[in-house]
């Protein structure tokens, strides 16, 4: 006999009266813990059917109408529904509507046959549990750089999902007893590795969706979608806003008194950019249409903003002429701060 499907509030440790943002939060806390990219070796298999297993839950408890009829049909709540529509079909009255409590496995054939009679069954003997249901979402998580955020990337991602046994045929069973391969459970995870495009411009949290690379449905019923989860990871020279780009652009302080050409980095090749003489701190320097694609098919912008940076050591040559420039008459550069404070 197939082992019992676990509950979905216990998958994600929440009591049933959980509220949405709980669930939430139970869901977002424990994917970090059982993401399968986060472990390697033996337990790695094992990550991704707790992974697996929290995704499914997640689905159908992040969603309230979806929660609402797994509180009440529990897991077969697809094939509940599918016999309400049947029923309605049929021209059931509300007072043939059978009542279904929570945690019991139904047999929705024969619920069906009882209240349309056998004559409800198609001429192939088929009952009401060969209703096509839709296979289960999955959810993955993908690392991007912004230069793969820049021109778009495809990702090879490899998926684990349910088969039948094949040790035991699908049965559950060998030699009339619990199979070994599969613990009576009838089925056994298998990976496969599927091709997926990212769109250029993708933001860092977005759920991209594919269409059709979820779980396989039952008796004929379509697959589910593969979510995949995009973290743009952090990069120690180039930081977004939106879909504009921001560098740190050090420049010596005759660079920025009497003017430069320099050398800056791109995400894509170096640029020479032009530094205006008399640039401050913290001055910003724009290229148009350098930045991140939009939404819109557009392109942000980068920018450069200037760090006055001071040698970190001077020659007897340097010296002299700091030391002239020491001499030369100038304004008080912090006069306008002593005002300010009131001390002037």
């Amino acid at each position: 006999m197939a082992s019992a499907r676990r509950d979905y509030y216990d998958i994600l440790a929440v009591p049933r009266t959980a509220t949405a943002d709980e669930i939430k939060k139970a869901y977002r806390r424990l994917a970090r813990q059982y993401h399968p990219d986060l472990h390697s070796g033996p337990k790695k298999a094992q990550m991704e059917q707790k992974f697996k297993e929290l995704n499914e839950a997640h689905e159908v408890l992040g969603d309230p109408e979806t929660r609402k009829k797994y509180d009440r049909y529990g897991h077969r709540w697809q094939e509940a529904e599918a016999y309400e529509q049947a029923r309605q079909k049929a021209g059931a009255g509300a007072e043939m509507r059978p009542e279904f409590t929570f945690g019991e496995e139904q047999d929705f054939g024969d619920i069906f046959e009882s209240i349309f009679g056998r004559g409800s069954r198609t001429g192939s003997g088929s009952s009401f549990r060969g209703f096509a249901t839709p296979g289960a979402d999955l959810e993955t998580g993908v690392q991007l750089t912004l230069r793969e955020v820049l021109t778009g990337i495809t990702r090879r991602v490899e998926i684990a999902e349910p088969v039948p046994c094949t040790a035991c045929g699908g049965t559950g069973s060998q030699h009339g007893r619990p199979c070994t391969v599969c613990g009576g459970s009838r089925i056994q995870m298998e990976t496969r590795t599927i091709e997926v495009k990212v769109p250029a411009g993708v933001q860092d949290g977005t759920r991209v969706r594919v269409a059709g690379k979820g779980q396989p449905g039952r008796h004929g019923g379509k697959r589910g979608d593969l979510y995949l989860q995009v973290h743009v990871v952090s990069d120690g020279v180039f930081r977004r806003q939106g879909s504009d780009v921001h560098v740190t652009l050090p420049v010596w302080p005759w660079e920025a008194a009497l003017g430069a050409e320099v050398l800056a980095p791109t995400l894509t090749d170096p640029v020479r950019v032009k530094v205006p003489p008399g640039s401050l701190a913290d001055a910003k320097l724009r290229l148009k249409g350098k930045g991140l694609p939009t939404a819109s098919g557009g392109r942000g912008d980068l920018f450069f903003t200037l760090q006055i940076v001071m040698p970190t050591s001077l020659t007897d040559e340097d010296r002299k002429l700091y030391e002239q420039l020491g001499r030369a008459r100038h304004p008080d550069p912090r006069a306008n701060l002593l005002l300010r404070a009131g001390q002037a």
